[in-house]
């Protein structure tokens, strides 16, 4: 291949993806849409509410809001949506400031973009939302409505009937104004009035029907204390900290669409007022993430924490980005994952194997490998010499020799899979049994000549003879051919491990759809615990090291349980996908 063929082909590698939003970005830019003097072109923003822990479906909106933002050189603001104190915890805040960091991501702009801090929360802007509010009250665009809930609710009908006109829609402005200037001031109890926007209660769209903006909630704030007892609704806040923080493209997710008209009516009532300038943003919707064997309700994966069906937010086989951080997830896998599935309009399912996949991928060329013996059975080797110990080496990487070896030893007793023994073995195997030979991965050629069983016939050792002119890497291991091939450690120096198993954790690959039971469909086999055998230089892993056991799959040192010299691994996921085969 020629060098330009070479870089024309590095170049599609290394491509952003196209897709409907690269192109409205590219129209706008074009057009120079979002010229504006000082500013980048492209601002986006992650908006999360701080009532709960990410999830890898807010992976994708990170990795796509942020991307985005650094492919066109422009800002993506990291803003916490935080207009419901009783919801809300700092707790959130700081755990969601460091899953996007974790994932690669910063909202500290460069200096081409002019630099500065862009982290906001709506909280801060509640003087300029509750403005706002008096102005469409004296414009006739809201009124404080004093109807139950029940009653409001029961008037604003359905999708076949129109809503009813509240008895206080017509309330004058002033008589308004004066009840919201009370509410602010904590005369009322929570429910008593509520100030909605005065829109259309016939309007086919039921986000349109005069939607509530404002209600009474004597509760306290992370962040504003107890300066508000009245707190804006999500609906009415959201666009309006858009067009406050000059956001050009507000991408979310397509439940949001049906809210777009409010969202631009309330943009438009504000601009006309002169709190904004053109242009406005806007809006566009993309299809969340919907990935199989997972659910990503914050109320159902709040109830796996609370009935101790995990063992916290952090639990490896959660879908948080917490969860999956400890599982052994890597933040390029994250990335790489958002990317292949790429961003559209229409709702599908992805595969939990294309998560799974892209991890390995990751992983492959990185991971250090070594061994480890999961379900141990003895091996002892009659004739090796008492008490001698021979020193083997195997590759830290087999496509990296640079990298250099690993090193351990060989002795009279060694630790091996279970599995590796049939007294009576089935056809096509070619493990030990017998009177068969196998070779010990990078050490000798032995055949096996028995076993020991318990008082209940269960096999506890397996003995065999090795041959000492069979040494992997000398001369005579050549004159030896062997079928099997399996991996083992050394009873005398191995290092005894916790290795927790995780798989999926439910057995449906849809649990949490068609009205379906989730907690019925729990994967018992979600998480197995064994006591494994590892090789001696796993004594010096640090937490959160990932690595490739041979034959097991990617395993990661738990980053909170496990300590240097007495490691627990977990296991991230398998050499390759076996799930329900």
């Amino acid at each position: 291949m020629s060098n330009d063929n070479k870089n024309k082909a590095a170049a599609e590698t290394t491509a952003p993806v196209s897709n409907f939003l690269r192109a409205i970005i590219d129209n706008d830019n074009a057009a120079g849409t979002y010229k504006r003097d000082g500013m980048p072109a492209v601002i986006t923003r992650f908006p999360p509410e701080p009532n709960g822990y990410l999830h890898i479906g807010h992976a994708k909106s990170i990795c796509l809001n942020f991307g985005l933002a650094r492919d066109y050189n422009g800002v993506c603001h990291l803003r916490f949506d935080d207009t419901n104190p009783e919801k809300e915890d700092q707790e959130y805040v700081d755990t969601i400031m460091d899953s996007v960091k974790w994932l690669g991501f910063d909202w500290q702009a460069s200096a081409q973009n002019g630099g500065g801090n862009h982290l906001y929360y709506a909280s801060n802007y509640f003087d300029t939302f509750y403005a706002i509010a008096e102005y469409l009250i004296n414009a006739g665009h809201a009124y404080v409505d004093s109807q139950s809930p029940e009653d409001m609710a029961a008037n604003r009908g359905d999708f076949s009937r129109p809503g009813v006109n509240s008895p206080f829609r017509d309330r004058t402005a002033s008589e308004s104004l004066d009840l919201f200037r009370r509410m602010k001031a904590g005369e009322f109890a929570d429910g008593a009035h509520i100030l909605r926007a005065k829109i259309d209660m016939a309007s086919p769209n039921m986000n349109m029907r005069d939607p509530a903006i404002y209600r009474i909630r004597h509760a306290h704030h992370h962040n504003t204390g107890d300066k508000w007892c009245i707190y804006p609704m999500y609906d009415y806040a959201h666009p309006l900290e858009d067009a406050i923080e000059n956001i050009t493209h507000s991408i979310c997710t397509l439940e949001f669409q049906d809210h777009r008209p409010f969202y631009d009516w309330i943009i438009a009532r504000a601009a006309e007022g002169g709190f904004f300038k053109q242009p406005v943003p806007r809006q566009y919707e993309f299809a969340r993430l919907n990935l199989t064997y997972v659910v990503t309700s914050k109320r159902k994966l709040r109830q796996l924490v609370e009935q101790n069906i995990v063992s916290g937010w952090d639990d490896p086989r959660m879908p948080t980005i917490v969860g999956i951080r400890r599982r052994g997830y890597t933040p390029e896998s994250i990335q790489l994952f958002c990317e292949r599935i790429g961003v559209t309009r229409s709702d599908g399912w992805i595969d939990y194997s294309t998560l799974e996949g892209c991890l390995r991928e990751d992983l492959d060329p990185k991971a250090p490998r070594a061994t480890a013996v999961l379900r141990p059975l003895k091996l002892i080797i009659d004739n090796f010499p008492e008490g001698e110990n021979i020193s083997c080496s195997a590759p830290v990487h087999p496509h990296h020799p640079e990298r250099g070896n690993r090193e351990f030893t060989i002795g009279k007793e060694l630790w091996i899979e279970q599995e590796d023994f049939m007294e009576e073995p089935v056809k096509g195997y070619f493990r030990l049994f017998p009177g068969n030979k196998v070779r010990l991965r990078y050490g000798y050629v032995v055949e096996c000549t028995g076993c020991d069983k318990d008082e209940n016939g269960n096999v506890i050792a397996v003995h065999c003879n090795y041959f000492a002119d069979s040494k992997s890497g000398t001369e005579g291991s050549a004159n030896y051919k062997v079928k099997g091939n399996i991996h083992w450690v050394n009873a005398a120096d191995a290092l005894e491990a916790e290795v927790r198993l995780y798989d999926r954790l439910f057995t449906d690959a849809n649990p949490d759809a068609g009205g379906k039971d989730f907690m019925v469909l729990l994967n018992p086999n979600a998480l197995e615990i064994v006591k494994a055998y590892v090789e001696p230089g796993m004594k010096d892993v640090t937490p959160d090291t990932r690595l490739q056991f041979e034959r097991h799959g990617y395993f990661v040192a738990d980053r909170v349980d496990s300590v240097v010299g007495k490691p627990v691994f977990n296991r991230v996921t398998t050499l390759k996908d076996s799930w329900g085969k």
